[in-house]
C-alpha cells in the first residue's frame, strides 16, 4: 500500500514539483501498488493517476457541491444503515476503503458511526421489515474486512427469510485484485441460498488486468452475477471511445457495464464535473457504436428522489 505522495511520484518517475498536489487535504491519499503498477510513468495526465493524486482544485469551492450531495444522512435509521430505496437496504460493512478516489461521494461521510458493533441493530431493522428483499454491503469496501468477518456477515443475511438477494459493491477486486481473491468467501457465495451480485467500480480500461480478470472469472464459478459501475470523469473517462473501450474490456472479464453516474456534487470534487449535454452527447454516440448490453445506463442520484434519475437529453428539458 502506498500512502506517501512523495513513493507515488517515485515509483511513476515524476517530480512532486511539477504536478498542482494539494499536499493539505481533509481526505487522507491511499493506493495499492496494484492499481499505481497501472499508471503510465513520466505521464503527468495520466488518467489512473488523476483519480487518486490530491489536487489543488480539491481546495476550491464549487457552486452546488457539498459534504452530503445524495442524502445519505437523512437516510440513516441506525448506524451503519442506509435506507434509500423500497425494496432494499444498504449496510456501510467496512468505513475503510484499499484507495482513496478523489472524487468519492462518501469522502466526508462520518465513518466514526459505522462499526462492526452497530451491525446488529442494523440487521434487526432489516429484519422486521420484510418489504426489505436485497441488502447491499457498501462502505467504505466491504473488501477490506477479514474475510471470516464478511462471511459471519453474509452468514447473518442469510438468515433473513425474507432477504433474496446479496449485493456487494467494492473496488477492491479492480484495484487490489490479489486481495478479493478468498477462497473461502468464493466457497460460501457459491454455497449460498442467495442470488449474488457483484457490482465492481471500474473508470478506464487500463485498470482492468489479468489479474482483475482471473479474479472475475472465480466470481462467476461462484455464481455471481458481475456487473460495473463507472464516474463520469474529466478528463479522465469523457470521451466515447474511452468508454466504449472500457465496456469492451470489461466484457472480456465477464463483466456488464451498469452503470455511468454522473458526478455526485461532493465538496472537494468539482473539478471532474461533466455536464449533462456533454455527458448526453457521450451517451448518444455509446447507442450508435455498442450493443444495447454494452451500454451502461446513464444516471445521477438525486437526493430525496427514491430511485437513480435516468439522464435525459437537455434538448427537450
Amino acid at each position: 500500500m502506498i500512502q506517501s505522495i512523495e513513493q507515488l511520484c517515485d515509483l511513476v518517475e515524476l517530480s512532486p514539483d511539477d504536478l498542482p498536489i494539494a499536499f493539505e487535504t481533509d481526505f487522507s491519499f491511499k493506493v495499492p501498488k496494484h492499481f499505481a503498477s497501472q499508471i503510465e510513468k513520466g505521464n503527468p495526465n495520466d488518467p489512473l493517476l488523476r483519480q487518486i493524486l490530491p489536487g489543488l482544485a480539491e481546495n476550491e469551492l464549487y457552486p452546488g457541491f457539498s459534504p452530503d450531495p445524495v442524502g445519505d444522512l437523512a437516510a440513516n435509521p441506525h448506524p451503519s444503515l442506509i435506507h434509500k430505496y423500497h425494496g432494499r437496504a444498504l449496510l456501510i460493512a467496512s468505513p475503510r476503503c484499499d484507495i482513496h478516489c478523489r472524487y468519492c461521494f462518501r469522502r466526508h461521510f462520518p465513518y466514526e458511526q459505522a462499526q462492526k458493533k452497530h451491525w446488529q441493530a442494523a440487521l434487526e431493522s432489516i429484519a422486521q421489515d420484510p418489504s426489505i428483499k436485497e441488502v447491499i454491503l457498501s462502505g467504505g469496501d466491504p473488501m477490506t474486512l477479514s474475510e471470516n468477518a464478511l462471511i459471519a456477515l453474509i452468514h447473518e443475511i442469510e438468515a433473513i427469510s425474507h432477504v433474496d438477494t446479496l449485493r456487494i459493491h467494492s473496488r477492491t477486486p479492480i484495484v487490489a485484485p490479489h486481495k478479493a481473491n478468498r477462497p473461502q468467501l468464493l466457497k460460501t457465495l457459491l454455497q449460498s441460498r442467495l442470488q449474488k451480485v457483484l457490482v465492481v467500480h471500474c473508470n478506464h480500461a487500463n485498470e482492468l488486468t489479468s489479474a482483475s480478470a482471473e479474479l472475475m472469472q472465480q466470481f462467476r464459478q461462484s455464481d455471481v452475477l458481475l456487473l460495473n459501475q463507472t464516474v463520469l470523469l474529466k478528463d479522465i473517462n469523457d470521451s466515447t471511445d474511452t468508454l466504449i473501450a472500457l465496456s469492451k474490456k470489461l466484457f472480456s472479464q465477464g463483466i456488464l457495464p451498469y452503470y455511468c453516474h454522473l458526478l455526485d456534487k461532493v465538496s472537494g470534487a468539482g473539478h471532474f464535473e461533466i455536464k449533462n449535454d456533454q455527458a448526453w452527447a457521450i451517451f448518444e454516440q455509446l447507442r450508435q457504436s455498442l450493443p444495447g448490453y454494452l451500454v451502461p445506463r446513464f444516471v445521477e442520484e438525486i437526493a430525496g428522489e427514491p430511485y437513480k434519475t435516468l439522464l435525459t437529453d437537455p434538448s427537450k428539458a
